[in-house]
């Protein structure tokens, strides 16, 4: 069993300042560091990390190759991973002294995706896969269908949000990820409990999550619902944390662990890595989650 990730891959510039940069405000920066990062990049590195082989199929520039070897060197197979004179995608990444971060995005390669891509890499799938695919990407619906057309089960993380993600094949998908404001925007309600009620009416085919920050996690399951708290920590740094939990759901999920256990170890992974600054490096290892979840549950 794989999950094959139809993912983006950025170079993150990461400013740390006092505040956000308000309009006509020139603000210097504490400290300065140039990352790996995209949210594709970021769940492929978080499931490799889980323990589940991923395959990543994306685009970068050749000058920017030793990213590549970075994801290889962290567990993912990125034989489906190409090396293109388009720029590489990136992020200017503000993180607050909260540990509250804002992102401005630049798609580059990452929109390059086409179909001779999504068939190369699905012609290599299993009947046992997964798909994930993020909004930082092109050719989404076409992912969607052609996973679907071979039976394959689809995860998609509609971030970030855009018009867009309302006018593709929502019936292609098994498990929406989403937090609030994602939640919000295609509920159209603010309401946790109205949200729920919204996806169990118009989207019955899938099963849903909803990240909610400090609050924790729901999931919406044909038959129940399923609520699990956030563990406590010293924030740091949120950027990747959605992506930690993603990865690290969707590896137990998709070796058919428990609902409840899976949500339970996303919220770990994800705690551990709001406690240290950057992306993909904040995203922790199995062994470290086993300990942590040791130390902090009854």
């Amino acid at each position: 069993m794989a999950v094959i990730n139809f993912g983006s891959i950025n170079i993150d510039h990461v400013y740390q300042v006092e505040h956000f940069v308000q309009p006509g405000e020139t603000l210097s920066s504490t400290d300065y560091q140039q990352l790996l990062g995209g949210k594709g990049a970021n769940q492929s590195i978080a499931l490799a990390k889980a323990g589940t082989e991923v395959k990543h199929v994306g685009k970068i520039n050749e000058h920017d190759a030793h990213f590549k070897q970075a994801m290889i060197k962290q567990g993912v197979d990125c034989k489906f991973v190409q090396c293109t004179d388009s720029p590489t995608g990136h992020a200017i990444i503000q993180v607050t002294t909260t540990g509250e971060n804002a992102i401005v995005l630049f798609g580059g390669a990452n929109l390059t995706i086409d179909n001779k891509d999504i068939l190369r890499a699905l012609d290599d799938a299993a009947d046992s896969d997964w798909v994930l695919t993020q909004n930082e990407t092109s050719a989404i619906d076409i992912v969607f269908q052609d996973a679907k057309k071979i039976g394959l089960k689809v995860a998609f993380n509609p971030a970030p949000m855009t018009d867009s993600v309302k006018q593709l094949p929502h019936d292609c998908i098994d498990l929406l990820i989403v937090n609030e404001v994602e939640a919000a925007e295609i509920t159209g309600v603010n309401d946790i409990e109205q949200m729920e009620a919204y996806f169990r009416s118009d989207w019955p085919h899938a099963e849903v999550i909803i990240t909610l920050g400090k609050k924790g996690v729901r999931m919406i399951l044909p038959e129940e619902t399923i609520d699990v708290p956030a563990f406590v920590v010293d924030t740091v740094d949120t950027t990747a944390a959605g992506d930690t939990f993603i990865g690290y759901f969707l590896a137990a999920y998709s070796r058919r662990e428990k609902a409840k256990d899976a949500l339970t170890r996303a919220c770990a992974a994800s705690a551990i890595a709001v406690t240290r600054s950057g992306a993909a490096q904040s995203i922790p290892n199995s062994e470290e989650v086993d300990l942590f979840l040791s130390q902090n549950q009854a």
